[in-house]
């Protein structure tokens, strides 16, 4: 079932998630609908507050980006062909790396993209579907999507990252978000 994905200004993105148990009802059903939800928004990741729910789960698939590369792009990024992952409780036990800039997008911000920096690598413990305990370290594209994704289950957002100028010329398109002024092909909620 595709689900709403939520707008910039609801609260719950701003909020620090909660870990989750195996006994979480209905979650295999919960993960088959992020990834339909995030497929059909043609999304790359999704963070389980991005459905309006405080838990520390979230969806990594950069095998897309590979896939759409032009072929003289193919060796721009060294994580290639990519993963598809299921991230549950997950924590962040290092980045590493050079910093380097991307220019990001949210499906709760749409229509707004940006260069963000962030390192090269990640390095994080965390469980897959099964709650069988995983300590990974990513790089490249991988790395940035899980950075991203992570920073929704933390409450943060890509444009928390941007220069206090940048974010004030923003404030208009992100107020019209909250508003619901805004036009795209997939299901939102907006906040009241």
């Amino acid at each position: 079932m595709i689900l709403p994905i939520v707008a910039y200004g609801t609260p719950i993105l701003r909020q620090v998630s909660k870990e989750i148990t195996p006994d979480y009802p209905d979650l295999s059903t919960l993960i088959a609908d992020m990834w339909e939800t995030m497929y059909s928004s043609n999304g790359v990741g999704l963070a389980a507050p991005q459905i309006n729910r405080d838990i520390r789960l979230f969806l990594v698939d950069s095998r897309q980006i590979f896939e759409n590369l032009e072929e003289g792009e193919k060796d721009k990024y060294p994580d290639g062909p990519g993963i598809k992952q299921v991230f549950i409780n997950a924590h962040v036990t290092a980045v590493n790396g050079e910093e380097w800039a991307y220019n990001e997008g949210c499906l709760s911000i749409p229509k707004i993209r940006e260069d963000v920096l962030r390192s090269e690598e990640v390095t994080l413990e965390f469980e897959d579907e099964n709650f069988e305990l995983h300590t990974a370290t990513f790089n490249g594209i991988s790395a940035r999507i899980i950075l991203h994704e992570y920073d929704h289950i933390e409450g943060k957002l890509f444009i928390d990252y941007l220069k206090p100028l940048k974010r004030k010329l923003l404030k208009s398109k992100l107020d019209d978000i909250t508003r619901g002024k805004i036009s795209v092909d997939y299901k939102m909620s907006f906040p009241r």
